[in-house]
Formats: C-alpha cells, structure tokens, sequence
C-alpha cells in the first residue's frame, strides 16, 4: 500500500470521524464540525475529507475530497486506489473504534463502508459500539430506491436535507430527521450575486472528468455569445491547482475569448448575470442566490446509457426537481449540452428584463422550503443520535 494512503499509525481517541469525498460535503461537514466544537470543544474528531473540515478543526487523514469521481467509468479506473483506501479505512476504525461515524453524501464509498462495519462486527449494527449516521441521503426518488433496507439494517440514524426525502423511508425501521438545508445555516454567506451588469458565470463542476467534458461547450457557448457583438466578461472558478490548470489549457487555447475570462478561486466573490452551470451543487448555489442560469451536463457514454434506464425523475438539477411546477433552468444533456443550444438559452435570459425577477422569485421559494427546523437543527441531530452530549 502507497505511503499516500496508509493513516493506520495516526491512533489516538477519537469521538467523531467524518467521511466525505466532494468539495460541498466538505463545506458542509466542515460548518457541522465548527457547530459541534463550539459547544463541545473538548471533542476529539478526525476525518477523511478536505481543506475545509480540516480548518474547522478535524484532524485530516488522508485528503479524500480531492479524488472524487462520479460516474461508472470513472469508479472502474480508480477501483485499485478506492479498495485500498476502503481497507485502510476500516483497518483505523477497527483499531481506533471511534464513538461515531458520520458518513457525509458520498453513497457509494459510505453505504459500501457502513455495510462493511457491520458485517465485521465494527458498527453498533453489528454488535460493536460505534454509531453510524448518515449525513443527506442518497437520491433514491432518482434511481435505486432497494438502498433503503440496506441503510436500515446498517445505519443507526439518517439526517436528510429536503423535506420529502423523510417519505422515501416510510416503510423502513431506519430513523430520519429533516435537518435542513447547509446553505439555511444563519452563518452562511454565498459567495453568489446576482447583478445585471455582472460577468457571465462558467461553472462546470469541481472533478476533473466532468470539467473536461462540459467545458468546452460553456466556451462554445461564449464564443457564440461574444460573436453575437455581446459585451460580456466571464468568470470561472476552479476548487484545486489540479483543476486550474486543466481549465487553464482549455481556456487558453481559445485566443478570442481568453481575454475575456478570469479563472478565479473557488471561495471567491462572483457577480453574475446569468450562469452556465453543471448539474450539480453550483446549479443550486446559483438559484439560491437568485442567478438565472442553464444546465449543462456531459457524463461518459456507458454512465449516461445506464443512467437513461435507472434514473426516473424529469430534472437533473435539485432546482428543477424541487421547483418542478415552475422550474427555473433550462437543461441540456449529452450531445444537446453543446455550444448553439446553451449560447441560444443564454441569450434569452440576458435579453429578458424580467429573468432577474423571477430567479428572486425562484430563491425565496427554496429559502422558505428548505429552512432549518427550530425545534431540531443538524448540530442537535447529530449530538443527540451520536451520543456526542
């Protein structure tokens, strides 16, 4: 095993340990773990995530949220890599046996790590003592909905951060609380704005294989757009150094429009008239913070076909499926996410006076429909179901 990935040395207590592989359930484990240490800062928790949970005072294992992958394709090259580092995992608990775990999104890599302490005997499951709890739940209203009874017979609790997943589990003994939210946190501050004059926001994701698909349709689309006589500016941030300079070259080697884009950080302030985005948590960010905006999605051909078949809701953003009566972005799959068809949606939204209203209008929907329960936030869940008190 890779010295990289060998963290079986790094004993000690540890009350909480934190499993997430992606940029936002970093963010949001991260504001979880400054919660939970201010009011318990005695707590000893570890982690495998990123920077940010890090910041907030986990000590970081091994810096999961920077290799995560998405798609089928994508796990089948990196199998070697995450079956060591899966082995690796549950060889620390095994020896540390911490008080609880809190597996945070990532369903492929948790559910696998959860079914696993149990059938070693680790988990309170199993009849060991560690507490298992998951942190958002898995899109079973999308696709493979049987992952119920299994994080029943694994998962000791399960906190979901939109009201109507409390429904998909009726009929299973496991317990879910409705949590709210992470952007219905009173400390957070999104780093989005809308403004009619402001840039035109290119957002293709945090992971390399998804970046390198669907960016080069968003500056298709610019070009188009630029070649229209608009005057626009774009803005494109980036989550790593890794991710920098993949956007970087592909950005570079279109000489008209390079000018015209800056390549800024992840945690920057961004002002935009309308965005491009990927499917994913930024497509969210940006109706949250009332940006009108297209989706644009390319996944690898064998991830999309299988997707076609399991995958059975109308919308790929959580905008769109949450708002479904009135949804508010356009979308754009596979070979029709290309340059003609975005740059033309585009141009409707900055032609429309009214687009801005009505992204307010879409925000304030989401605000009211997602906000923290007064009664139960997630730093009280997670004390309460982790034994943490």
């Amino acid at each position: 095993m890779s010295k990289e990935l060998d963290f079986s040395s790094r004993t000690g207590p540890c009350d909480l340990f934190v499993i997430t592989g992606e940029a936002s359930g970093d963010e949001h484990a991260a504001q979880l773990i400054k919660d939970l240490l201010h009011l318990h800062p005695q707590l000893n928790i570890s982690a495998l995530g990123g920077e940010r949970v890090e910041s907030a005072g986990a000590k970081l294992l091994f810096p999961l949220a920077e290799h995560g992958v998405v798609g089928l394709w994508e796990v089948i090259r990196n199998y070697r890599f995450f079956r060591k580092l899966f082995e690796q995992t549950i060889e620390w608990v095994r020896k540390v046996r911490p008080r609880c775990i809190l597996l945070v999104d990532y369903p492929g890599f948790n559910l696998r790590l959860a079914r696993a302490l149990k059938d070693r005997g680790i988990s309170n499951k199993g009849g060991g003592r560690t507490i298992v709890l998951q942190y958002v739940s898995p899109q079973l209203w999308a696709w493979k909905p049987k992952r119920r009874f299994g994080m029943a017979a694994t998962l000791d609790g399960l906190g979901v951060i939109f009201p109507f997943e409390k429904d998909c589990y009726e009929d299973v003994s496991l317990p879910v609380t409705f949590v709210g939210h992470p952007f219905s946190h009173p400390s957070y501050q999104s780093k989005l704005h809308y403004e009619k004059s402001g840039s035109l926001l290119l957002l293709p994701g945090s992971r390399l294989q998804p970046v390198s698909r669907i960016l080069p349709s968003f500056l298709d689309a610019f070009e188009i757009l630029i070649k229209q006589g608009r005057d626009l500016h774009g803005l494109l941030p980036v989550s790593d150094d890794s991710i920098r300079q993949q956007v970087e070259n592909l950005v570079n080697e279109r000489k008209e429009i390079s000018p015209r884009i800056k390549i800024v950080t992840r945690n920057a302030e961004l002002a935009g008239c309308a965005a491009l985005m990927s499917s994913g948590t930024m497509s969210f960010s940006c109706t949250w913070a009332g940006i009108p905006g297209v989706i644009g999605y390319r996944a690898h051909p064998l991830t999309y076909l299988i997707g076609k078949v399991l995958v059975k809701v109308p919308y790929l953003g959580m905008a769109n499926l949450l708002l479904s009566a009135d949804p508010p972005n356009p979308e754009f799959l596979q070979g029709n996410a290309n340059g003609l068809n975005l740059a033309s949606e585009i141009a409707k939204i900055l032609d429309d006076s009214e687009s801005g209203k009505r992204a307010k209008e879409s925000a304030a929907n989401l605000h009211k429909m997602l906000a923290q329960p007064k009664e139960r936030k997630l730093v009280d869940w997670l004390l309460q179901e982790g034994m943490l008190a």
